[in-house]
């Protein structure tokens, strides 16, 4: 039933383009410093940080210890029960903090606007981002993150799930930013254009979201195996 991957190799574009997808990862990983980002712009703190995880995620992706940055797939056939690697555990991890905490944030500043007509997503940041951090950091713990648990036999239906969330918050958190930056340019009320915002972060979200759920989006699909099975069908490409 198992046959060789099409891949016996990553080609070093491709593994080069892995790096600044975990730079950017890396980068905006510490919540203060992205939320001082997003308020005031950058400062001396974030080109620092820059050059710290650049250097560090060059390095990695060179020992090809970063997820899409290996020499040759560590994954081959969904179903494939290996242990799962350090860096991929603490890589995807940190994928999922970036993922699904901003985009909590963002909902729940969005919605105590609405109900109470005060703007505190900043204050929000500084005072839930790590403990939602640490609840992502504990769900690994207990082997409950995709694509970051001991075993990669379910990659096939965690990869598809990662992707449904890269495809729901992407683009969701970027119509939230182009409501706020455009927000202005609009002759309404500060409450309606708050009304706005949340009804464009709800309708990006919920399509994206039913697409990803349905596989209509690339990568998305999720591959059930059975326990004790190796799929025929190999891993595709991608982190």
């Amino acid at each position: 039933m198992k046959k060789v991957v099409d891949r016996e190799r990553n080609k070093n574009y491709y593994r080069v383009l892995h790096v600044p997808l975990w730079i950017w990862v890396f980068w905006i990983l510490p919540g203060h410093l992205t939320a001082a980002l997003y308020a005031h712009g950058p400062d001396r703190r974030h080109w620092i940080w820059l050059v710290i995880v650049t250097a560090v995620c060059a390095w990695r992706g060179f020992a090809g210890r970063l997820p899409g940055c290996e020499p040759r797939p560590y994954i081959t056939h969904y179903g494939e029960p290996k242990p799962n690697l350090w860096y991929r555990v603490i890589c995807y991890t940190s994928a999922w903090i970036d993922l699904l905490v901003p985009f909590a944030i963002n909902l729940i500043g969005l919605a105590i606007n609405f109900f109470t007509g005060h703007w505190i997503i900043n204050d929000l940041f500084m005072k839930l981002y790590y403990p939602l951090a640490a609840l992502v950091v504990l769900a690994t713990i207990f082997n409950f993150t995709p694509r970051a648990g001991r075993s990669t036999r379910n990659e096939g239906a965690e990869k598809g799930w990662f992707y449904v969330a890269v495809w729901t918050v992407v683009p969701t958190q970027l119509a939230g930013w182009a409501m706020w930056r455009l927000g202005k340019y609009f002759d309404l009320s500060t409450t309606s254009l708050g009304h706005l915002r949340l009804a464009t972060f709800l309708i990006v979200a919920g399509g994206f979201f039913t697409l990803g759920l349905l596989g209509k989006l690339p990568r998305t699909e999720r591959y059930h195996i059975p326990e004790g099975v190796i799929s025929d069908m190999p891993v595709s490409a991608g982190a």
